[in-house]
This record gives C-alpha cells, structure tokens and sequence, in this order.
C-alpha cells in the first residue's frame, strides 16, 4: 500500500512530476532525432540551438508573469512560506513562563487534540477553535507555538492582514487557500494547527445596509465562517478520518472580545476562549530569573523580588525588553556584568524615555522644579496605592520634567478614594506654581486633561457624586438628556475638582518648608530616586498616608 505521504506528494506535485517526465522525454526524443540527421544539417541546428532556446525563455518568462498577475490571480497568494512542522517550532510547556493559569487550560486543549479518537467515540465534538485574548506582549503567539510543539501537528502561521486587499474576493480566494493546505497537511500528518495573529482584521462586527452590498472585509469574513464552519465539505476516503475534522484554529488577538463578529464567537467556530491577563508577582519573579539567566548579572546586588514588585502590571515582553536594555546599558558602560543600577536605568528608558537636555532659562527651571515637587509631595503622602518611583527635572518624551509613579500592589479595581488621589497628584503641579510664583504655565495642559476625565467619568458614568443622579449617563445621547440634569453632572465634576484642589493647596502650603528643601535638591541633582526622596521625607518626620495605615 503506498504510504499516505507519497499519495499526498503525488496529489500535490502531480503538475511538477508530469511537466518533468515530459521535459525528459522530449530531450530524449530531440537527441534521437539529432543523431539521424546529417552532419551538415545537425551542425546548423547545433549552431541554432541557444538562440532558439533564449528565445523561448524570454517568452515563457513574459506568459508566466502575465498568467501570474492577470490570470493567475497573483494577487491572492502569498509570497512566504507558512507552514513549519510541529517538531520544528520547538516551544515547549517550560518554555512558556508567565502564565501559568492559562497554560494549564491551553494543556487540557492539547489533550483534548492528542485524544481526539475518544473524543469522538463517546460522541464529543473535536475542538475546532481557539481564542486567545490579552494585552500586546503577554505571550499568546508563544502559546499558540507551545500547544503546536506539544502537539506534533503541523504550524501554519498568518496575519489577518495579509487577507485584507483592496481587490474584492482576493481574501477570500486566500482563505480558501489557507484551508485547502490545512486540509492537505491534516490529511498527511493526522492534524493541523491553523495560527491567524490578530483576526480582528478581518472578523470585526458586520454592519448590515438595508441598501445590500458586500466588501472585501465581508466577504473575506464570510468565507472563514464558511471554512471554520465545514461547510467546505470534503469527501472522505473510505476507512480514513475526515482532515477537515482536525484542523484547530487558534486566533490571537489584543482587541475587545465584542470587536468580533458574534458569529465568529459562537461555539462550533472558537469553541474554547482563553484570556491571557499580565503576570502576577511570582510570574514575574520567574520571568526575571528566566531572562536574567541568558545574561551575565551580578547576582550579590540584583534582587530578583525586589525587581518583581517593581515591574507591576509589566507585561513577559516589557520584562523581556528590560533586562536587554540593561545589558546594553552595562556594555555602554563597559561593564561585564549588569548591575543593579542598569536595570533601574533600563526601567527609567522604557518607562519615561531617553534624556534630552534643554536650555531652560532660570526661571523656567525653577518652575519646572516646582511642578514636579508637586507632584512629589502629593504622590508620596497621599495616594494609598502608588509610591515615588524618580523624580526628575530632565526633559524626557517632550516633557520638561517628570515624577515616575509605581504601583506598590496589583490593584484590578479603583475606588473614589484612589480615584481622587489620582486627581490630587495631577492637580498638584498646578498648585505649586501657583503658590511660588502666584501663576501658572501651559505644563499643566496633560495634567488637566486626566484630572477632568477622571472627575468626568466619576460623575457621569460611575455614580460618584452628591447629586443623587446615579447610572451611566455617557450611554444617553446628549439630546435626550435635560439642561437641568447636565448642568447638575457638570457642576458635581467641578466640585470635585475644586475639592481636590483645596486639599493639594492646604497639603502644600502646610509642607512649605519640605516643599523648598525638595526643590533645591532638584536644582542642583536634577534627579532624585526613591532612596532619596524617603530619606528627606523621614528627615522632616513626614509619614506617607500608606504608612499611618500600617500603624
């Protein structure tokens, strides 16, 4: 019986084959003829012969191209190479760090593909897609990789916006082509894993016109939802499974789970969806260890815990990104090994951006440093969740100065209170220049804008207010909603702005003298890190609101 490999080659390259043996067989026959003919005659046709065959590649060469572009639909195909064996992806389970939670589900997904045979004998569906959800850089790809190893099934990898073309049925011819070699590759090897990165490109929510019309996003859509769905049927082969049954699709997306079409969604499609969230501490603790261990580190100064609970809410590729920044940081610095100081550095790089040195006038530095003293002082005594990172009166990403905040927990809701210390810290550089110069600059415009949203959406979406007016009101549209009731919501924003206000204002001129003190620190360091901001605040007997909660 011949192996269902060759038969797959064969069906495949049955065109190459056939062209081969007839390109053979012609030279043959050519050869057979040449030797009959006199030496006269064979001699001019020798003579011939390159011209001929110049020729004849100059115009096989323009009917190929014509046949591509015109014909041929060139536009639908893909240039690179999309499949790779499972063996050869080589991402296994230990190579997955970070996600633990998730990775135990995708494990139950890989047995349910290794088992598909009892899956269906007691009359289960075999699992036709998968799902994933998450921010940017949490390691979905590297999942969708780890199940294919695990697997041992074929890896076909695209992203949705190679289906998106301005020719109408493009995408959808390559979808078709898509699944024609999934088919053919489950055929072969009993499955196949079908990788789409970022689906939202082509499977976002379908807006139907009662003046019909169909585009190429739509049709594109159409036609995954007809391949994920079977209706492609293919014949089976007597005593041999389906392919169609074992190809699993894995999408990977960062946008909203309702960006997606719901038809899409529905079980039978993406039967199984995976949300993949930022690491928690002990994840992260596993990815420094993980990362660190690929560089030369000092390991007597760089605390691995201490680098956790200072990488909140990083993501596996942000952790990823620091520890290489602080290798070129060490070599910058030409050191052999990354010191504890790199990686702080690093953080400050990607978190803040890089250095720029402006030519500030006196003046303008001196209210630079005020704004950021603000800032500061609010920051550290006030906010329950969030401490001092740095402080600093260096230009960085266009601003003048900055005061890098660090989350001291992993917090998934926000009350009022933090929400009000989040308004009092961007309230609080305008206070400073206020109460120094008795005005105030355009450095405020950032921070005005978040306060006002916050405030915004304290008020009209979350309830927060003394008004007695309660619910999402941003759902309303504003034409439906009274003059009496929008001025109430707007006045209840401006009470608590105003409220903040006063408390950064009385907060300040109370700490005046710690205020001075940070300011001259600033001038002439310009920078200050979290060692020397507390160590000023402990000197003048200053307790952050964190720490009387602990007493």
């Amino acid at each position: 019986m011949i192996p269902r490999k060759w038969k797959m080659t064969l069906k495949t390259h049955w065109v190459k084959i056939t062209v081969t043996l007839t390109i053979i067989i012609l030279i043959l026959l050519a050869i057979w003829g040449m030797m009959s003919l006199e030496s006269f005659y064979r001699n001019i046709t020798l003579a011939q012969l390159p011209m001929q065959i110049l020729l004849f590649a100059f115009n096989a060469a323009i009917f190929v191209w014509l046949y591509t572009v015109v014909l041929g639909r060139g536009f639908s195909k893909s240039s690179r190479k999309l499949t790779i064996r499972g063996e050869l992806v080589n991402v296994k389970w230990s190579d997955v760090i970070g996600m633990d939670n998730v990775k135990n589900e995708a494990k139950e997904v890989v047995e349910l593909i290794r088992d598909r045979v009892r899956v269906k004998k007691i009359g289960g569906k075999i699992l036709r897609g998968i799902l994933m959800f998450g921010p940017p850089g949490c390691g979905k790809t590297y999942l969708a990789k780890a199940i294919a190893t695990e697997t041992g099934l074929p890896f076909i990898s695209m992203s949705g916006s190679e289906f998106v073309e301005m020719f109408v049925g493009v995408g959808a011819s390559r979808m078709r082509a898509l699944f024609k070699k999934a088919r053919d590759l489950a055929y072969s090897y009993g499955g196949c894993i079908v990788f789409i990165d970022e689906p939202d490109a082509v499977a976002r929510k379908r807006a139907f016109s009662v003046f019909g019309g169909t585009g190429e996003g739509k049709s594109t859509q159409n036609q995954l939802l007809a391949e994920m769905d079977g209706l492609q049927e293919v014949e089976e082969r007597p005593g041999e499974p389906n392919p169609a049954q074992n190809i699993i699709v894995i999408g990977a997306t960062n946008a909203p789970e309702d960006t997606l079409d719901r038809a899409l969604r529905r079980p039978g499609r993406f039967d199984r969806i995976l949300y993949i969230d930022r690491p928690n501490l002990e994840e992260r603790e596993k990815l420094f260890d993980f990362y660190l261990s690929k560089v030369q580190y000092n390991k007597s100064t760089v605390d691995v815990k201490r680098l956790a609970r200072k990488a909140v809410y990083k993501t596996p590729a942000e952790i990823e990104s620091i520890v290489k920044e602080s290798a070129l940081i060490a070599t910058r610095n030409k050191r052999d090994v990354i010191e504890d100081d790199d990686i702080i550095e690093a953080i400050e790089r990607i978190e803040m951006g890089t250095k720029h040195n402006f030519n500030l006038t006196p003046k303008e530095k001196d209210m630079v440093a005020w704004h950021e003293t603000g800032h500061l002082i609010v920051l550290y005594m006030l906010h329950p969740t969030k401490d001092v990172f740095k402080a600093s009166i260096i230009g960085r990403r266009g601003a003048l100065g900055v005061v890098h905040e660090n989350p001291i927990e992993e917090r998934f809701t926000r009350d009022r209170e933090m929400l009000l210390s989040d308004i009092k810290i961007c309230l609080a550089g305008f206070a400073a220049e206020k109460m120094r110069f008795n005005t105030t600059s355009d450095g405020v415009d950032s921070d005005f804008r978040q306060a006002m949203s916050i405030a915004h959406n304290m008020v009209w979406r979350w309830g927060m207010n003394d008004s007695g007016l309660i619910g999402d009101y941003t759902l309303i549209p504003e034409s439906q909603i009274s003059d009496g009731t929008k001025e109430t919501l707007n006045q209840e924003t401006n009470k608590i702005i105003k409220s903040c206000l006063k408390d950064v204002e009385d907060l300040l001129n109370k700490e005046k003298e710690v205020a001075e003190r940070f300011v001259k620190e600033l001038l002439e360091k310009q920078e200050l890190d979290y060692d020397e901001i507390d160590a000023i605040f402990k000197e003048y007997g200053k307790v952050s609101v964190r720490g009387m909660s602990t007493r």
